[in-house]
């Protein structure tokens, strides 16, 4: 178990369901990345071979690495696994540790909600637009951005609750 200094971003991730939750989109992740490793592999041996690709496998990887970025920042935020640096960080006082987490979180959280904001506008107007060579709606590439947004603030406010509740608990 956590000490009170320790419970903030650096505490272990959610246990139970959210954990099966987020195993489950690393997983996710590992196979967008197989299909697109294998879209690029048949790609490249139909061009070598038969000196003609297949019409639109290109833009395959290309689309699925946007939903491969995200599920796979949400999968690495929920195991705290994103870049920080805990050295300056694990260097400071408990109390100094839980407020810079809690600003780091904050402007973190800020930023996501931002890009879910700009999703309202930039998901609709996309599925008018369709691919070159698939002909598949763009909205379905950009719709990976809120849903990764969402994704990730989830373990961001988890370890926003456990910061303040660590900052501002109640010392007997």
């Amino acid at each position: 178990m956590a000490s009170a200094g320790e419970a903030g971003a650096g505490a272990a991730p959610a246990g139970g369901r959210w954990a099966q939750f987020y195993d489950a989109l690393g997983y996710a992740a590992g196979a967008i990345l197989a299909v697109m490793a294998a879209a690029v592999f048949l790609q490249v041996v139909l061009r070598f071979v038969g000196r003609a690709g297949i019409d639109g496998l290109e833009e395959v990887p290309r689309y699925l690495f946007v939903w491969l970025v995200m599920l796979g920042a949400a999968a690495a935020m929920h195991r705290g696994e994103h870049t920080a640096l805990l050295y300056f960080r694990d260097k400071l006082p408990p109390r100094a540790r839980d407020a810079t987490i809690i600003v780091v979180e904050l402007a973190g959280i800020a930023l996501l909600v931002v890009l879910i904001k700009l999703a309202f506008v930039l998901v609709p107007n996309a599925q008018f637009q369709t691919s070159a060579g698939l002909g598949l709606p763009l909205g379905y590439v950009y719709a990976a951005v809120p849903v990764g947004a969402v994704l990730m603030s989830l373990p961001m406010l988890r370890s926003l609750y456990l910061a303040c509740r660590s900052l501002w608990l109640k010392r007997s």
